[in-house]
């Protein structure tokens, strides 16, 4: 039974955070922020972004093709209802998750995670850590996106990772030319924890159509 309420519990938790994303959603003032950025870098952005020198082929993530494989023959042992409900927990990412109190409120956004100084950001703005990685969402879907920036953060981490780039693009494409995605993107970063902090790029690396996203290793000394 111990199980079953603990489901419940997990249940109760995504419907709250479902209920507290409609309550919200993104606020009035937020929406016309972000529509406001997005206006004055339209023209920036496709003759800045000209001028990024490419990361090499070798370096660059590649997202998996997914394929079927046949089950194992023998299977690992089975996770402990606490265990996979805790499991669920961590590696999940909520549409739902409301992002913009943790965001700080300055023109050029950025985040930090709880304990980290504003001086790193300060340093992530001037490209103190070189990115090392990226992930291009232009023309995925919603659920795509998730998915990949997931598996991307998480192959960067085995790998020792310290500064990635997340292109999520303007939203000019969108229903209503808001960028639905790139508001996505936020909240998804924030609930990773492996993420120490991110900001907008600079108009080199992709002005307000990409991130700059700092990861543990980068606070390992």
């Amino acid at each position: 039974m111990a199980g079953l309420k603990e489901f419940a519990d997990l249940k109760q938790l995504r419907e709250t955070l479902k209920e507290q994303e409609q309550a919200r959603a993104l606020a009035t003032a937020a929406r016309e922020k972000r529509a406001r950025l997005a206006k004055e870098e339209a023209n920036v952005f496709r003759g800045a972004i000209s001028d990024v020198k490419p990361i090499a082929v070798s370096d660059r993530y590649v997202a998996p093709i997914a394929t079927v494989t046949a089950p194992r023959s023998a299977p690992a042992k089975a996770r402990t209802g606490a265990e996979e409900n805790a499991a669920v927990l961590r590696e999940s990412l909520s549409d739902q998750f409301d992002v913009d109190g943790l965001l700080d409120d300055d023109p050029t956004l950025s985040y930090s995670a709880s304990g980290v100084g504003r001086d790193v950001v300060r340093k992530l703005r001037k490209r103190h850590w070189p990115v090392q990685d990226e992930l291009d969402l232009h023309g995925m879907t919603r659920d795509t996106a998730r998915d990949q920036v997931g598996d991307f953060l998480r192959r960067a981490m085995r790998r020792g990772v310290r500064c990635v780039r997340v292109i999520h693009g303007k939203g000019y494409g969108s229903a209503g030319g808001e960028p639905v995605l790139r508001a996505m993107v936020h909240s998804w970063l924030v609930q990773k924890d492996d993420v120490v902090a991110f900001c907008v790029a600079n108009k080199a690396d992709g002005g307000h159509g990409a991130l700059i996203v700092l990861l543990k290793p980068a606070l390992d000394l």
